[in-house]
């Protein structure tokens, strides 16, 4: 912070005019300042049910909640000619756009193979026979004793002891499976786009606080300079004003290069540049990490379904038990020769090939266990996830707390800071400095209810409930 003492020293000998005037910009910088951060809404409503004991609802003031709609503005300043617009849309609620996301989703794919699946395991289940039938038909001629045979056969298939009951629990895992992995996919791309939009919500928080700074020393280093181009000031005050904002200008452009960076994220997840008018959520009632979790679930499901394959595979056994009905026709050229037909039934049942399906059951086996060593991962992981959420959860509220009350207290030492300096209690410096503290509690502020707002959110990603 720059000083500027030797204007407190020159005051007597400026006219009554000048001095007033200087005396009104001071008052009005700050003014100006906190007039140019927008109001935001209450997320935190007064009927919002709080199910977590420990998470006690927060009362915010419905001045202190930063908006997210309010993305550009037609006198808004930009430092850099890229720009990434977005666009709010007052039809678009968060699980409508979740669900065009997901119609989006590289793993759409994927999710309709496993479908595709399912429907042909739950086909072959419903088949009669076991396999494809053969039919063979020959025909034989011996000159030697003039004789003529023609032979044909039909071979089925059929299903072993309890082999089609188990393709029926295969078939039906498989669908169970597709359907848990297309909600477990879903909760992954909820959780990418509540992620998304918090992260927009707190680069447009900075970007309009790095706007408010800008403008101000922009209309302090213009005043400036009239003082000095009349000699009431030297030409070093002009200089460390300019450093000032060269300062804020960089600070600017880099809050509006992350705002930038963010809605590109944003709009490489949804593949949209709409965004919802509201999206912030109640907190979920749920106190800990259930078997019911979408992810838990997903898992489990392929568990089942491998463990469904290998039963389906050691129910054939050596293979296939095939019946074979044939007919054989005898007639010789000999006209005294009797024609003869005869009709034969016969049955083929393997034996001794348990041997050559124990690799593939083997196969499936390891691809089973490391499922199973996964689910236990997975369980850890939202484990400490859920931790994390609900600490941050009573971090955000306690500082929250904290920073609306700094807020106040700095708000009402400013007001009377501007008494005691046109009074000439204390130099242009000390208020400056006071002011710069003003405009960071009240980013502060703001920075805290957006993020307790955005910790709700993903602690409900945390235990698995959707928005």
């Amino acid at each position: 912070m720059f000083s500027l003492n030797l204007l407190r020293k020159r005051v007597p000998g400026l006219l009554l005019g000048q001095a007033v005037f200087l005396l009104a910009i001071l008052l009005l910088v700050p003014r100006y300042a906190r007039s140019q951060v927008p109001s935001l809404p209450a997320w935190v409503r007064d009927d919002q049910t709080q199910a977590v004991d420990h998470l006690d609802s927060v009362v915010i003031d419905r001045s202190e909640v930063p908006v997210p709609p309010t993305w550009e503005r037609d006198n808004q300043t930009q430092a850099v000619d890229h720009l990434d617009p977005v666009v709010i849309d007052a039809t678009l609620s968060l699980p409508k756009l979740i669900d065009l996301t997901m119609q989006k989703y590289p793993d759409t794919a994927w999710l309709t193979s496993l479908e595709e699946e399912a429907a042909a395991i739950a086909e072959r289940s419903k088949s009669w026979t076991a396999g494809a039938s053969y039919a063979s038909i020959g025909y034989q001629s011996i000159s030697t004793f003039r004789l003529n045979y023609a032979t044909g056969s039909v071979q089925v298939p059929l299903w072993n002891l309890g082999q089609r009951d188990a393709e029926h629990k295969l078939a039906n895992q498989a669908e169970t499976s597709a359907e848990a992995q297309a909600i477990g996919i879903k909760l992954r791309v909820a959780g990418l786009i509540r992620g998304a939009l918090w992260d927009m919500a707190l680069a447009k928080v900075h970007y309009d606080q790095a706007q408010v700074d800008l403008d101000t020393y922009e209309k302090l280093l213009a005043t400036i300079k009239r003082y000095v181009e009349v000699g009431d000031l030297p030409r070093a005050n002009e200089l460390m004003a300019q450093s000032e904002l060269l300062q804020k200008r960089s600070a600017f452009t880099m809050a509006e290069a992350e705002l930038m960076h963010s809605r590109k994220r944003y709009a490489s997840i949804t593949q949209t540049t709409k965004v919802p008018a509201a999206y912030e959520e109640n907190l979920a009632a749920l106190k800990e990490i259930g078997q019911n979790h979408p992810t838990l679930v997903a898992i489990n499901s392929q568990i089942e379904r491998k463990q469904a394959q290998i039963n389906a595979i050691k129910s054939i056994g050596s293979g296939q038990t095939n019946v074979i009905a044939g007919i054989l026709s005898d007639e010789g050229v000999d006209p005294r020769s009797n024609k003869a037909e005869f009709f034969n039934v016969g049955v083929s049942i393997p034996f001794g090939g348990k041997a050559h399906i124990a690799p593939q059951i083997a196969s499936i086996n390891v691809e089973l266990n490391r499922l199973i060593a996964d689910r236990e991962q997975l369980y850890r992981d939202l484990e400490q996830a859920h931790h994390e959420a609900e600490h941050n959860l009573e971090v955000n509220r306690v500082e929250l707390d904290t920073a609306n009350e700094q807020k106040k207290v700095s708000e009402e030492l400013l007001k009377m800071t501007h008494l005691a300096f046109s009074v000439g209690e204390i130099d242009l410096m000390d208020l400056l400095r006071i002011q710069s503290r003003t405009q960071q509690a009240i980013l502060n502020a703001k920075v805290r209810a957006v993020m307790l707002e955005r910790d709700k959110a993903l602690y409900n990603q945390a235990v698995g409930v959707m928005p």
